[in-house]
């Protein structure tokens, strides 16, 4: 090496290495980087594979807790950047989203998923597009309902509170839905296994979340008397 050489690239001098070129920082990062996101991959692989195991074994308590997820996720979202109230950060109202995905979501989505499958097996063009309309045209609106109606209850409020909630903002719901989930259904019924049905729903429902959180914590004008 000539001492030319060494002052300029003294700075690169690694006492375990010597010296590295500037020529060969830029491969050494590059193979750094693809072997941390192999390790990444690896690691979702194996995860993966757990969550299946588990769908295999304890498929209800497995879907049970992808909704708690979901719904836990897409209340934290609302409330910190849709909601415009100015409230501080509500731990019950996330609690509350996240138990009807834990308690009502999962167990409900399990059946109701299965039920279709069972009575309506193949990919065929006819068979997704009338299980699309079952689902959005029948079970949407049970489902608001639901999501409403349990809502209600842990907070305390009146039958006559939820007869009013369900006219304000039923159709909203129904409707939000159409938007959402004809075209999500129309990939889950055609491509998506069964088994993973849920787990593919809760993946989008984390952002349709966001949408029913804010509906079903929005406050409901009261009835104006004649």
């Amino acid at each position: 090496l000539t001492p030319e050489f060494v002052i300029n690239n003294s700075k690169n001098f690694n006492p375990k290495q010597g010296l590295v070129p500037d020529t060969l920082k830029q491969p050494i990062a590059r193979s750094y980087s693809i072997i941390q996101i192999k390790k990444f991959f690896d690691k979702m692989s194996v995860l993966w594979a757990k969550y299946n195991q588990l769908l295999d074994k304890q498929p209800i308590l497995t879907k049970a807790l992808t909704s708690l997820t979901g719904f836990t996720a897409g209340d934290i979202l609302a409330q910190k950047f849709v909601n415009d109230d100015d409230q501080p950060y509500d731990v019950m109202r996330t609690v509350r989203l996240g138990t009807f995905g834990f308690l009502i979501h999962g167990t409900t989505g399990h059946y109701f998923y299965g039920f279709l499958d069972s009575k309506m097996p193949g990919t065929k063009p006819v068979t997704v597009a009338t299980k699309v309309i079952t689902d959005q045209v029948f079970w949407n609106p049970i489902f608001g309902c639901m999501f409403f109606g349990y809502l209600n209850l842990v907070e305390g409020k009146s039958f006559a509170d939820y007869q009013n909630k369900l006219k304000a903002d039923l159709k909203t719901a129904v409707m939000g839905s159409w938007a959402v989930w004809v075209p999500a259904h129309t990939i889950n019924f055609a491509f998506v296994p069964p088994a993973q049905r849920l787990l593919y729903i809760n993946s989008i429902q984390i952002g349709y979340n966001v949408f029913l959180s804010f509906l079903g914590n929005k406050k409901v004008e009261e009835p104006k008397l004649e």
